[in-house]
């Protein structure tokens, strides 16, 4: 299949990736091409940006949730020949699990992917020293990706200097540069919500950005770098025969609105995949869960910001209590594990009501409690097949009372295990984030447990 793509990517955090990805994913779209956007790791945050600003379809790829056989085919999925792909990496190029293994990295998923490399660098406080720096990622470069660079942070007098002498001495296309504008605040206003209100500022500044980029980058040669990525080989999928009908599908309630707004789409659609009609709700707005569901997936996001008002919609939180000790199949993943509790304690005290499925507390603790990649390993056989595991990643201040203790989680780096997740028959609850296409069981169990509840009823 012949996607034209490219990979914006940095050799360090804070470069302006998701600033000129944004720019370029704006330029696309007004030209009127299809173009889909992916962000490499498990960010939700410039994904839901993509899609809610921009207006623009994004999913996550990463090479240490999947292998590379199920990458290619995650990021060809529902995809057409002749389509406009951009990559967002994450970190450094080269910055993996850990740091320092090559999986995980934007330069693997590039590698996966076989797609050409944008390389933008901050070249604030710099001179001909951005020069070295390139060289050096070129020569790491064993692929042979990395086919054009942008400044980010330079004038346009020191551009037009540069720019022949990095090209005469790296061999490599200077695409262009981006100047310093301190009223152009992007990177940082996305990282947190999107509010209803700032949609519109938002919008605009991007706008801007992106006759700014249009102004002082080549981007006709951009899109020429992108048209000359390889096909790649899509693998031939057999469908199964059966077909299940609307009326025998259990419908699985998820939570989304401004508290619970973290999910893979990959996620979402391997449910819908396996056989689940989604049905969404919102626990701040609504006050009745959906009619006639036969399971609840409460995902991840910022409980913590609407605990008043989680806390004041009394009938939503009753209704989700007795569903899930009515044995409604659930699950739960850090924001949504936090509402199951009895109480949420913030930073000063203030202590709010939550949902109360289970009697402990949860509360701020100042610092980052767990973070990074986990695998998840279950110690009975009620989501997850004996001996397979699912990856995950944490990140999360919050802590509670009980953790649980019904799966082992391993550091895939350092080999260190502890206990955590709550599981039973019909919930699975914890803070990991789970990646459900790393080991599709997971969403089949889950699909089938909503089932099998649905039919209690028949």
């Amino acid at each position: 299949m012949k996607i034209n793509r490219f990979m914006i990517a940095a050799p360090k955090s804070g470069s302006g990736k998701t600033m000129i990805t944004c720019a370029l994913l704006q330029l696309l779209k007004d030209s009127g091409k299809n173009v889909l956007s992916y962000k490499c790791g498990p960010d939700y945050i410039d994904p839901m940006f993509h899609k809610k600003v921009l207006g623009v379809p994004s999913k996550n790829l990463d090479t240490f949730f999947t292998d590379e056989k199920t990458t290619v085919q995650l990021f060809l999925d529902e995809r057409a020949d002749g389509d406009f792909a951009v990559l967002e990496g994450v970190m450094g190029l080269y910055d993996g699990l850990g740091g320092i293994y090559e999986l995980g990295s934007s330069y693997h998923l590039a590698k996966v992917t076989q797609t050409p490399i944008i390389l933008v660098v901050d070249a604030k406080g710099m001179g001909r020293s951005v020069i070295p720096l390139i060289a050096g990622f070129l020569a790491y470069d064993k692929a042979h990706l990395i086919r054009g660079v942008i400044f980010n942070r330079m004038s346009a007098a020191y551009y037009e200097i540069l720019k022949p002498l990095a090209e005469d001495e790296l061999g490599i296309a200077v695409l262009g540069y981006f100047p310093e504008n301190k009223d152009l605040q992007i990177v940082s206003r996305h990282l947190g919500l999107c509010m209803p209100g700032e949609l519109e500022d938002l919008q605009g500044q991007i706008r801007m950005t992106a006759e700014r980029l249009r102004e002082t980058a080549d981007i006709s040669k951009l899109l020429q770098i992108a048209e000359e990525a390889e096909p790649l080989e899509e693998e031939t999928v057999v469908e199964d025969s059966v077909e299940t009908s609307e009326a025998m599908r259990p419908r699985i309630a998820v939570a989304r609105d401004e508290a619970f707004c973290f999910y893979y789409e990959e996620n979402l659609r391997l449910l819908e995949q396996t056989g689940a009609e989604l049905v969404y709700f919102s626990p701040l707005h609504d006050k009745a869960l959906p009619e006639n569901i036969h399971g609840m997936l409460l995902g991840g996001g910022y409980p913590e910001l609407y605990a008043g008002q989680l806390s004041e919609n009394n009938a939503m939180r009753k209704a989700i209590r007795a569903a899930v000790i009515g044995g409604l199949p659930t699950v739960a993943e850090c924001g949504g594990f936090l509402y199951l509790h009895t109480s949420l304690t913030d930073r000063e005290g203030h202590s709010c009501l939550m949902a109360g499925v289970l009697p402990e507390k949860c509360f701020d603790t100042g610092s980052l409690v767990r973070f990074g990649y986990i695998e998840l390993e279950e110690n009975s056989e009620y989501f997850l097949p004996r001996g397979s595991r699912i990856r995950a990643h944490e990140f999360h201040y919050y802590d509670s009372e009980d953790n649980g203790v019904d799966c082992t989680a391993t550091k895939p780096t350092i080999g260190r295990k502890y206990p955590c997740i709550h599981v039973g028959e019909n919930h699975w609850y914890g803070f990991p984030h789970l990646y459900y296409p790393s080991c599709p069981e997971f969403a089949e169990q889950f699909v089938e447990k909503a089932a099998q509840y649905k039919n209690r009823f028949k």
